[in-house]
């Protein structure tokens, strides 16, 4: 698989494109304004097909650009059913400009697949930041894409809307029980391991909660 990765916006997301270099055929994971020029320049340049834009949940700088890339793109917007509605009418809170509203094509379904190529990304339900908030496991590559459920050094805010402490500690005692290398790539900050967390998400595995 072919990785780009650029952070983008006035909250540093991390906003990534993956590509099957035998197919040619892209995704986008959660196109934060202003990140069109980005994604159009590097599809152009590589010659890539963008077939889908994840949203890993539906916060507004996770989802700024899905209406914009979709236009220029024609790809789809994919995102868990139970973030549908945060895409379709966005609440931008904190947002220093107004947020588009999208709309989804594709439900981001527990235990299905995003498909480009022949590269397969298991969809992971991990509620806790939003209710519907997701990771993707590329098992064969060995990457978490993980939203902000997984962070380094920590977890997602649980105290803004559809925040849950206890669905948080529920996904992370999930994906600590993910392997020691897998390399984990949060919406915001520095790429980490599983292993490297391995002291603390196994804490919250123990105790059932999170360790405030």
């Amino acid at each position: 698989m072919e990785r780009l990765h650029a952070v983008i916006g006035p909250l540093a997301t991390n906003v990534h494109l993956l590509a099957d270099p035998a197919s040619r055929e892209a995704i986008a994971i959660d196109t934060a304004i202003p990140c069109l020029r980005w994604i159009a320049d590097a599809l152009a340049a590589r010659d890539w097909t963008l077939k889908l834009i994840v949203s890993t949940h539906g916060h507004w700088d996770h989802t700024g650009d899905n209406a914009a890339v979709a236009e220029h793109t024609g790809a789809r917007i994919a995102v868990h059913a139970l973030d549908r509605e945060r895409l379709t009418t966005p609440e931008p809170l904190f947002a220093p400009f107004p947020i588009p509203p999208s709309v989804p094509a594709v439900d981001l379904a527990e235990g299905g697949e995003v498909r480009f190529g022949e590269i397969r990304l298991r969809v992971l339900h991990t509620p806790g930041h939003t209710e519907g908030s997701v990771c993707l496991y590329d098992a064969d590559g060995g990457y978490l894409y993980s939203g902000d459920t997984l962070f380094a050094g920590g977890w997602g805010r649980v105290d803004l809307p559809g925040g849950s402490a206890e669905a948080m500690a529920a996904s992370i005692s999930r994906l600590a029980g993910l392997e020691d290398p897998l390399r984990v790539m949060p919406g915001h900050g520095a790429s980490t391991t599983i292993g490297r967390e391995r002291a603390w998400m196994d804490l919250v595995r123990r105790e059932g909660r999170l360790p405030f």
